[in-house]
């Protein structure tokens, strides 16, 4: 037996990541990150690589609540499409345990102008904002790695349903999928369970539109056979 006395290193693999610390992250909070972050960057344009790298620690539930936000909202076609294959990407990393959040460089090297990032934030950071005064670290229990998997896990089926061409239909996923994320970034179990509630509801919805336009399309379907047979 070594008599050598207890390392005071820390060994990795029981250190916590920062996003599964009971307490609420440091520093200033998501709304006003993203406010400086639209405030004082330095180019015309800002990348998604800019702006995770200016999340730092928070970067999976900040990432996965700005691309999840505009499916909230009424956009052109092809947008959820375009929003939702991040979103994949993110959630998947969530339910494996990755730590730090990656794309791959032909996503996260997009840009949009300065001025239109910093327009959006300045519509989306005073309701968060208001969002995040009411949030808090609560039954930290659910603040924990199995429940980020499981969170993972189910962002991914609201992501997967966000891509389905159902008029409005990307709206209630997102708006569970941004429960979670901001579960996730505050620590909050009351909000994860909101969150949990919303998707199970958005995809029993879904699942009914999905349901109905099928059966819709069997009766037209058979209407056309049967007029086609008596000619």
């Amino acid at each position: 037996m070594s008599n050598d006395p207890p390392s005071d290193t820390p060994d990795p693999h029981t250190v916590p990541r920062p996003e599964t610390d009971d307490a609420r992250p440091r520093g200033p909070k998501l709304s006003e990150l993203l406010l400086q972050i639209a405030a004082d960057h330095p180019r015309e344009r800002i990348s998604i690589a800019d702006i995770m790298q200016r999340l730092d620690d928070r970067a999976f539930g900040a990432l996965i609540f700005i691309f999840a936000v505009p499916n909230m909202l009424p956009t052109p076609p092809g947008t959820s499409v375009i929003l939702g294959a991040p979103l994949v990407f993110l959630a998947f990393q969530l339910a494996i345990g990755r730590s730090i959040p990656w794309l791959p460089r032909l996503i996260s090297q997009r840009s949009l102008l300065l001025a239109d990032f910093a327009r959006v934030i300045s519509r989306v950071a005073p309701v968060l904002a208001r969002a995040e005064r009411l949030m808090r670290p609560r039954l930290v229990l659910l603040a924990t790695r199995p429940f980020d998997q499981l969170m993972g896990l189910m962002c991914i089926l609201l992501s997967v349903v966000i891509f389905l061409p159902i008029p409005l239909g990307n709206m209630p996923p997102a708006v569970a999928i941004c429960l979670f994320s901001l579960a996730l970034l505050e620590r909050d179990g009351v909000v994860y369970l909101a969150g949990l509630l919303t998707a199970i509801l958005s995809i029993a919805l879904i699942s009914g539109v999905v349901y109905g336009m099928i059966v819709a399309l069997i009766f037209l379907l058979s209407d056309v056979l049967g007029l086609v047979k008596e000619r």
